[in-house]
């Protein structure tokens, strides 16, 4: 029986490689990963996973391709008809989309729209499921939690970029009969994550008796929160969704509790057994185009039969471990 192949953009990405890791681990199918390896996407992530299993070598492609170009004939002939498509990479850093946010159009909303047109070419396929973010619903008042077709209310650039790919994403299953699904997931964490990221930031300024800022309301007696979830979880929701989603449908994956973000440095803290220095600073003015509070709801998926696997307390340990042995990720 053939073995299906699944392209993956943005494989090498810190979400990216963990669902190459899940597909390795749970399926026998063929990966290709079409990247372009920029300070987001880095070989060695993808290299770690697959060095010390020969199987796992033979089952992974890896192609060069920067998404803001059409896919020439010749990556086509390469990536060679696809079963699945997980449309993963994206620029994500919304920091950098304050300061340059045509470059987020070019790479979240023209790198979509290439893909598109690149599936729209292929014969058949089963699935492309694009990989979208919390951030385009906006801000969540206390005890909302969005579900998946409530309305957009993008805050910075980089959340309207990935609903503006979203809307393509919906415009070419309505006009082509292009079979997508798309995913929203809440804030990530995991091994091999950018240092930029908060976690990474967090274990590094406990380890270094740095003052972590913790971006709170005006008054500075809360501090923002989210649904934290683990990367591999959210590569297990991506492997049920391939078996279970209903093409036409969204999907959020969303953590199995919300954690304000110093509670999380607490629990670092803790774990690391080396004590919090930290301030609260505003996040209205020191912070424009973040929310302090984003909120998803995961009931869809919970009925469907997904929740993640470790609760999020765990998860962290395990990845503060895991970092401070591998610390080349800080």
């Amino acid at each position: 029986m053939k073995r299906k192949k699944i392209l993956i953009t943005g494989g090498a990405g810190f979400i990216g490689h963990h669902v190459i890791y899940n597909l390795l681990n749970e399926t026998d199918c063929q990966i290709i990963s079409l990247d372009r390896l920029d300070y987001s996407g880095s070989y060695s992530r993808i290299q770690q996973i697959i060095e010390k299993n020969d199987n796992w070598k033979q089952r992974v492609k890896i192609i060069w391709h920067d998404l803001k170009a059409e896919i020439n004939p010749l990556t086509v002939s390469k990536i060679n008809n696809p079963d699945i498509i997980l449309h993963l990479a994206a620029a994500s850093h919304v920091d950098r989309s304050i300061v340059d946010p045509m470059s987020f159009v070019l790479d979240n909303i023209v790198g979509t729209v290439n893909l598109l047109n690149y599936a729209r070419g292929l014969d058949t396929f089963e699935k492309f499921i694009y990989f979208s973010t919390d951030e385009v619903f906006g801000p969540a008042p206390s005890n909302i939690k969005y579900k998946e077709n409530d309305r957009y209310n993008s805050g910075n650039p980089y959340a309207a970029s990935k609903a503006g790919a979203e809307e393509m994403c919906v415009a070419f299953k309505n006009t082509y009969k292009l079979p997508i699904i798309i995913t929203h997931t809440m804030n990530v964490l995991g091994e091999r994550q950018h240092p930029e990221k908060y976690l990474p930031k967090i274990i590094n300024y406990i380890l270094n008796k740095k003052t972590l800022t913790i971006h709170s309301n005006k008054n500075k007696t809360q501090a923002g929160s989210r649904f934290y979830i683990h990367a591999q979880d959210v590569a297990d929701a991506i492997n049920f969704i391939l078996k279970k989603g209903k093409i036409g449908e969204k999907y959020n994956i969303v953590g199995s509790k919300e954690l304000d973000n110093l509670q999380l440095a607490q629990i670092v803290s803790k774990h690391i057994g080396k004590r919090l220095k930290y301030k609260f600073v505003d996040f209205h003015s020191s912070r424009p185009g973040h929310d302090l509070r984003y909120a998803l709801s995961g009931a869809k998926l919970k009925k469907l039969g997904w929740q993640p696997r470790k609760n999020i307390e765990q998860r962290v340990k395990d990845t503060i471990d895991w970092t401070i042995q591998n610390k080349e990720w800080l």
